[in-house]
């Protein structure tokens, strides 16, 4: 090589929980190298968001503030707070709030995705949403203006957000009715005893259910569903589906049909190999299919990443990556919960938690990332274990892989 940069540049794009898990282990297994190698974070705010804990923000419980900037400190990584405008994968640069642009060595993209409000005319003006602290606050506003009165909160989607949103609602405000409107039954991939338990905790709660309602439309007080019927709503919470921003796809990196990072078996980009792709931004295959996001996957690919690179770094090969789902934890309001443990696939097994065990076990999960970054800090191979999944996990060799 003819020439080649003193300093190899890494930037990580988002600091949500597979965002931090990379930076915090890139920095932790680099800082000894000096200015080798740089690591810099950005991210839209300072303040770390606990998704896992957004619907209790909608429901107007504060949260504890949890800065990203503090738990960098020591690593030597950089924090640059700005929202991001564009990617130029062929250049590799990176462009924040339309006015920086930094450049790369190695992206490590973990922008994560939002709430699909685009699926369905009217949501995108109409519905709440949970995809960060301000659209959480927003209905707090809005569940707070109504507490006086006998409002109705309308939940759309019957999936885990939807269940635990319906049911924190629910709780804190007794006199609203807050009806939960989806295509399956709360709990549907759950073991019956699992399921029996979300409905039991629904119909204590008060939550009206609505199964095979196809919400086609949502107006300014009312939601339409494809039957034609049409239901009265002063709040609308929109939990059907994720979608993820553009600038992937825009950037020329391989993309899927919902705009996800196509990746490798060690989480490159199968078109541009110095951008590795994690979280909910990454369409990354094992045995069972695409993984979906959620926090028990999202924090192994960021660590995953950062071994990769620091493998890359020291002119080793990157391996695989391999993971197997063992739980899905679900909160029930804040007095009960249930469980379900699952095989790596993410089928139900026939082991399940419910009631007051279930709470202290969900509690515990929630509460995880921000003390496992604490750990990683000072002892990086600390974050490196999770379940590999066994066979269910075991793929073929697909394009891209070295």
């Amino acid at each position: 090589m003819s020439t080649q940069r003193e300093t190899h540049h890494i930037v990580v794009l988002g600091a949500g929980y597979a965002g931090m898990a990379a930076a915090v282990q890139l920095a932790a297994r680099t800082r000894k190298r000096g200015d080798a190698v740089r690591v810099t974070v950005v991210n839209a705010r300072e303040r770390f968001t606990e998704r896992m804990r957004l619907h209790m923000v909608a429901a107007g419980r504060p949260l504890d503030a949890m800065s990203v900037p503090e738990m960098l400190e020591g690593t030597g990584a950089r924090f640059t707070r700005g929202w991001v405008t564009a990617v130029d994968a062929g250049a590799r640069t990176v462009r924040v709030d339309d006015e920086r642009v930094l450049s790369y060595d190695t992206l490590v993209y973990a922008l994560g995705g939002v709430a699909d409000t685009a699926a369905v005319p009217g949501a995108e003006d109409h519905a709440y949403t949970l995809s960060s602290p301000e659209d959480a606050q927003l209905l707090a506003e809005r569940l707070k203006a109504l507490e006086g009165g006998h409002g109705t909160v309308a939940v759309v989607g019957t999936g885990l957000t939807g269940i635990e949103s319906a049911a924190e609602i629910a709780e804190r405000y007794h006199r609203l009715d807050v009806v939960l409107l989806g295509g399956e039954e709360p709990g549907a991939t759950m073991n019956d005893r699992a399921a029996a338990h979300v409905r039991a905790a629904l119909d204590r709660l008060g939550v009206r259910v609505r199964i095979g309602a196809d919400v086609v439309k949502v107006l300014a007080g009312s939601v339409e569903l494809a039957d034609g019927e049409s239901i009265a709503a002063d709040a609308v919470l929109w939990t059907g589906g994720t979608r993820v921003a553009p600038l992937a796809a825009a950037a020329g990196l391989e993309t899927d049909a919902r705009g996800r990072i196509v990746t490798d078996r060690a989480l490159r980009s199968v078109s541009h190999p110095e951008v590795y792709a994690v979280g909910d931004a990454a369409a990354i295959r094992q045995g069972y299919g695409v993984m979906h996001g959620t926090c028990q996957g999202g924090m192994p690919t960021g660590v995953h990443a950062a071994l990769s690179i620091d493998r890359v770094l020291r002119g080793k090969q990157p391996k695989p990556f391999r993971f197997g789902y063992y739980h899905t934890p679900v909160s029930l309001g804040r007095g009960d919960a249930v469980v379900q443990f699952t095989r790596p696939d993410d089928s139900p097994r026939r082991i399940c938690l419910v009631g007051a065990v279930a709470v202290r076990y969900k509690e515990t999960v929630t509460a995880s990332p921000w003390p496992t970054y604490g750990r990683m800090k000072k002892m990086p191979a600390s974050g490196a274990f999770w379940p590999r999944g066994g066979r269910f996990t075991r793929t073929r060799r697909i394009r891209g892989d070295k």
